[in-house]
């Protein structure tokens, strides 16, 4: 199975990315199911049912939310009916929508777990014993499993993609907004990444108009964040090959396309003898 996973679209400028550079990655990955997060995709803060349909248009076929799900309160009026969209699960039991989803591809079922990590984050479940009882129940229907941890701290994220190695196929890390350079397959065959990135303006912070996220810096109040809406944006992605038989991942690709001015090619540096 190939799988591409987008990482959090913030508003205009992420919608622009998405329109300008999916294209192209389906061409050359030829993805099989395509995931987004899209809990920033409405301005900056939650999601619409115009912009859900707009995605699914767009050659998405499931979105993940996060901390900013329930921002956009037109979310009320059509979440029960999205069949392609997932909200965190550890959310209290009678919150609208469903965190874990199961979804055909080709003749395998695909089940997309989305959670909440607990530090530095509006209080939700427990992330880890939520994850434990739920992981142990979608497994005995299917192998293939793609967990997005919206957290903050990488320690979370990655203390839960080492206690699921071998048992789900990705833990993929979103909510940050700055893609990093740890993607990986772990010991038992579970891909891992800390944080997948963002999908938006690159003349941002974290997607955000610089200014107001400085004043609120600078000023220590609080500042309504604004998007930052560019013709310069950035697609954050990675690209997955997943064992049909196992469900567990053969190959993580980290993706990260934007203008060419602003594309860094790393240098190479030699190990210093000791």
């Amino acid at each position: 199975m190939r799988v591409l996973f987008i990482g959090d679209i913030v508003g205009t400028s992420g919608q622009s990315a998405i329109e300008k550079y999916l294209p192209q990655l389906k061409k050359h990955y030829r993805p099989q199911f395509t995931i987004a997060n899209g809990e920033n995709i409405s301005n900056g803060r939650g999601i619409s049912e115009k912009l859900y349909k707009w995605l699914l248009n767009q050659g998405v076929n499931a979105i993940t939310l996060g901390n900013h799900a329930f921002d956009n309160r037109d979310i009320f009026n059509f979440i029960e009916d999205a069949q392609s969209l997932i909200r965190p699960y550890n959310l209290p039991k009678k919150t609208p929508g469903q965190g874990v989803r199961f979804i055909k591809v080709n003749e395998i079922e695909l089940a997309i777990i989305n959670v909440l990590g607990n530090a530095f984050m509006n209080a939700s479940q427990e992330v880890f014993q939520s994850l434990i009882d739920l992981v142990d129940t979608v497994k005995e229907r299917t192998k293939h499993i793609i967990i997005d941890i919206h957290a903050e701290a990488s320690s979370e994220k990655q203390a839960i993609a080492w206690l699921f190695d071998g048992k789900v196929t990705a833990v993929l890390g979103t909510h940050t907004h700055v893609q990093t350079k740890d993607a990986r397959i772990l010991d038992g065959g579970t891909a891992y990444i800390t944080d997948v990135g963002t999908t938006g303006s690159i003349q941002s912070i974290i997607g955000f108009k610089p200014t107001d996220v400085i004043h609120r810096f600078v000023s220590q109040l609080p500042v309504r964040l604004e998007e930052s809406i560019s013709n310069h944006v950035l697609l954050s992605a990675v690209y997955l090959d997943i064992n049909d038989r196992t469900g567990l991942t053969t190959r993580i690709e980290p993706i990260y396309l934007t203008d060419k001015k602003y594309t860094h090619q790393p240098t190479s540096m030699k190990a210093t003898e000791i």
